[in-house]
This record gives C-alpha cells, structure tokens and sequence, in this order.
C-alpha cells in the first residue's frame, strides 16, 4: 500500500512476526539466551511466558531458525490437544508410522534412543502452552522423564500467556512443575527499547529518513504500554493515514487517529504531544 510512497522495501510495522526484523533487545534476546543455554546443558523442560502481543510467536521464529544442525526439530503449533493427540503428533513429528496405539511410547522411546545415538538431540517446542490440558501436560511429563544414564533424551520448551504459570501453580500439577529448570518472561518494552524498536525497524526497511519525531515515538510507547505488537499496529495504521493524506511524514493528527483506531491501547485526550493527557487504560 505505502511502499513505494515511503520508499521502503518491506513493510515495518507487518503483524505477521518477521525474522528479518527481528531487534535484539533485552526481553527477547534475554529469553532466547535463556532458552538456548538450557538446551546445551541438556535441561529437560523449559518454559516461556509473556503477555499477549509481547514477541512469543518471534522468539519461538528465531529460536527455530538458529537451532544447530544436530537438533531434530519437533514443532505443536497447535497445543489444544488431547494426550493421546499429543503423542501422535509428536510421533509424526519424528517420521513415526505408528500402527499399534498401545506401543506409541515404547516407538518414541526408540526413536529418541536412535536419535541420540546418532550425534542429535531432539527438541519439543509447544506454542501457545497455557491451551494444553492436564494430559496433555503429563504426557509431556512422561516425555521428559525419558533419559538414558546421562542424558535426557528430549528437550521440551514451552511459550505461553501467564495463564500458563497461574495453571502450573495448581497443586495437582506441581509434578509437571517441578521439572521446569529454567524459566523466562517477556516484558513489555522501555521507553528507550521502544525508540529503539521503532528506528530498527524502519532502518531495517530502507527508510532512513525520520518518519517519526521523538515525542510521537514517546507517544507511541504511551499509547502501547511497551507491548510490541501494538506498537506495530499504531505506526502501521499511523503510516496508512500518512499515505491516504499524502504526506512524506506523519503527522500528530494521523498518530492521534491510529491509536484512538487500535482497541487496547491507551488513549490520549487531546491532540497535541505536549497537551495530549492519557487516558488510565
């Protein structure tokens, strides 16, 4: 719609989680250390939480693209699943043409003895983890208990809302629980990791003009409460109005307009920078 108009070579500010953008910044890099430490030491079950629209679905991108060639891959996408569902999909995950349901485990097992005999190591990563039920959650269990004398023959690393960690908190769960060795959180972004995101994004997009000043970035960081997908839906909708009214910047009244547009964010009261006042949402 603005590419050209703008000059860009991509859209900055695209919903859909794009790795090329990808900006390192505490939060996330800090999680995607996390995770890929434990998964050199071997640890059995490591979790990852943050609100919606914090960077899950990009950490869980970039954490799939830079895995070592010797980790097999086994992705659920889809973690509303049964237990009995769970273990067929990660048998189809690792090549497995199960014909009895009844020897399913003892399959996977070998598979994973096979695999790690091998030189490679499996990976299990689960998205989306606070949707999984209670058997769900003790297969994996289960699956993390499979080792051989030295080492755990899976990984498992789950990302979820905090639903995920009130969930864990329950007593019947505190098995599963007790597994989980390393833990991560994303929050929301700084003021100065929200400028930050702001200019890498549209730097990483070829623009390297000041599309945004620094009170509307502010206000932008405002408006999202650091969550970065609202931040990408404000300047993505401020950078549609800009267009509509052929302007080569935004303008306070196109921001005004984006964030008074974009549901969940907070809102200010009046239009200009200085003056706005915000509403308490």
């Amino acid at each position: 719609m603005y590419l050209s108009h703008f000059g860009f070579t991509q859209y900055p500010f695209h919903l859909t989680p794009n790795t090329e953008l990808f900006v390192g910044l505490a939060p996330h890099y800090e999680a995607i250390q996390t995770v890929n430490a434990a998964l050199d030491m071997g640890e059995g079950v490591i979790k990852v939480t943050g609100e919606v629209g914090t960077g899950k679905t990009m950490v869980c991108r970039m954490l799939v693209r830079h895995l070592e060639n010797t980790v097999q891959l086994v992705y659920l996408p889809n973690s509303a699943l049964t237990g009995a569902e769970l273990r067929q999909s990660v048998a189809s995950e690792l090549s497995l043409d199960v014909t009895n349901p009844a020897s399913i485990v003892d399959d996977i097992q070998k598979k994973l003895i096979e695999v790690t005999s091998s030189g490679q190591k499996v990976v299990v990563i689960v998205d989306e983890a606070q949707a999984l039920e209670d058997e769900a959650l003790e297969v994996l269990r289960l699956f993390g208990n499979l080792e051989t004398e030295h080492d755990k023959l899976l990984s498992i690393v789950l990302l979820g809302q905090p639903e995920l960690d009130r969930r864990l908190e329950q007593h019947h769960l505190r098995q599963f629980r007790q597994r989980i060795t390393f833990s991560a959180n994303l929050r929301p972004l700084s003021l100065e990791e929200t400028v930050a995101y702001i200019e890498s994004r549209l730097t990483k997009s070829s623009v390297s003009e000041k599309l945004f000043s620094l009170s509307q970035k502010k206000a932008v960081w405002k408006a999202s409460h650091g969550i970065p997908r609202l931040i990408n839906q404000i300047c993505h909708k401020t950078l549609v109005l800009a267009f509509s009214s052929g302007e080569r910047r935004v303008t306070n009244l196109h921001l005004y307009s984006a964030i008074h547009d974009t549901f969940d964010s907070r809102k200010p009261k009046f239009k200009s920078p200085l003056l706005w006042g915000w509403s308490s949402g």
